[in-house]
């Protein structure tokens, strides 16, 4: 049985866990980001450092790495720091999802218990689709996304990259071609029509509300 060490100790960190043990790998460590909780336990497992551990390396080559944190420019940092020292983030997809032979998963992936992803589709690096979503046929979600839980993405749409589907949000089919890169799209939303690079919509249908800082 392969090990992992499991980065962010936060309120998020127990659905990794659960994850990657469902997926047939054991915890070796928790990081957290500083050393305040160093020598906690968290469910059973010893919280042994922070992510300094990361830094101090020159190689992670042999190692197993998931992420648990919900911030997406932490994720994506760290992802890459990772992946440029060696190690690997394997994509972890739950057994009870749904899984088309047709579609591509990128590494660092994680896809959480009752989704589905069917054919032609593709998920980027480094992108968590949580409980009960569906990414319809022929869709595509960048990378370094957070796709919430109970979303549906419709056919042909193309999600960009750091972008944020919030929870029971859906992309309309034939609606909706593309959402740009770093956007967020709120709870609860309908989308039938584009959003541009940077920006906030929510509602039904959802509307901009603003745009974010580059």
């Amino acid at each position: 049985m392969k090990s992992l060490n499991i980065l962010g100790i936060g309120r998020n960190t127990v659905t990794v866990m659960d994850l990657a043990e469902d997926c047939g790998f054991a915890i070796k460590s928790l990081l957290h980001y500083n050393d305040d909780r160093t020598g906690e336990y968290y469910f059973g497992h010893e919280i042994k450092g922070s992510f300094q551990y990361l830094n101090d390396r020159d190689s992670l080559e042999g190692e197993f790495f998931a992420l648990s944190m919900g911030d997406l420019a932490i994720r994506e940092r760290l992802y890459t720091m990772i992946v440029q020292k060696g190690g690997t983030v394997p994509a972890l997809v739950h057994p009870s999802c749904v899984i088309s032979r047709r579609c591509e998963i990128g590494d660092g992936v994680q896809i959480m218990p009752g989704s589905i992803v069917q054919g032609d589709s593709r998920i980027g690096d480094n992108t968590v689709i949580t409980v009960n979503s569906v990414i319809a046929h022929s869709a595509t979600v960048g990378a370094n996304c957070l796709i919430s839980g109970n979303v549906m993405i419709g056919a042909y749409s193309d999600i960009g990259n750091n972008t944020h589907i919030g929870q029971g949000a859906t992309v309309v089919s034939g609606k909706v071609k593309h959402v740009g890169n770093h956007c967020i799209l709120g709870a609860g939303s309908t989308l039938l029509e584009d959003m541009p690079d940077y920006t906030i919509y929510a509602g039904c249908p959802a509307k901009f509300l603003k745009n974010l800082s580059r």
